[in-house]
């Protein structure tokens, strides 16, 4: 397993950005992949983005695509999560996780949270109207 510590939460207003990090501490080798899940009070945990540690391929849920871009620098084994044109229902905490299994194409299958094996604590990002 690996450690995952999340960054970059805040409160801001609508229409603003943030980028969210993920900096994992153990080995991220073969078929390594992050995710990016959020939770919103009284909701249930939602996936968000996933990439590929190796192939860089990525997955994002419908949603989101177009707003929230996933990117990683291997070098720094850190993810990120760039939001922009925050709403007030991206209100949410934000957790990374990881996984083995993320090659070159991902599919939408794969992304429950239950197929996560390690998750980080959580960033809360807060979106005012």
């Amino acid at each position: 397993q690996v450690q995952l510590v999340e960054s970059g939460g805040g409160f801001v207003q609508a229409g603003a950005s943030l980028r969210l990090s993920c900096v994992v501490s153990g080995r991220t080798i073969g078929t390594f992949g992050m995710g990016w899940f959020r939770q919103a009070p009284g909701k249930e945990r939602e996936f968000v983005a996933a990439i590929s540690w190796s192939s860089g391929s990525t997955y994002y849920a419908d949603s989101l695509k177009g707003r929230f871009t996933i990117s990683r620098d291997n070098a720094k084994n850190t993810g990120y999560l760039q939001m922009n044109g925050l709403k007030p229902e991206d209100t949410a905490v934000y957790y990374c996780a990881a996984r083995w299994g993320l090659g070159t194409y991902l599919a939408g299958w794969q992304m429950a949270a239950s197929n996560f094996d390690s998750w980080g604590q959580g960033t809360q990002v807060t979106v005012s109207s």
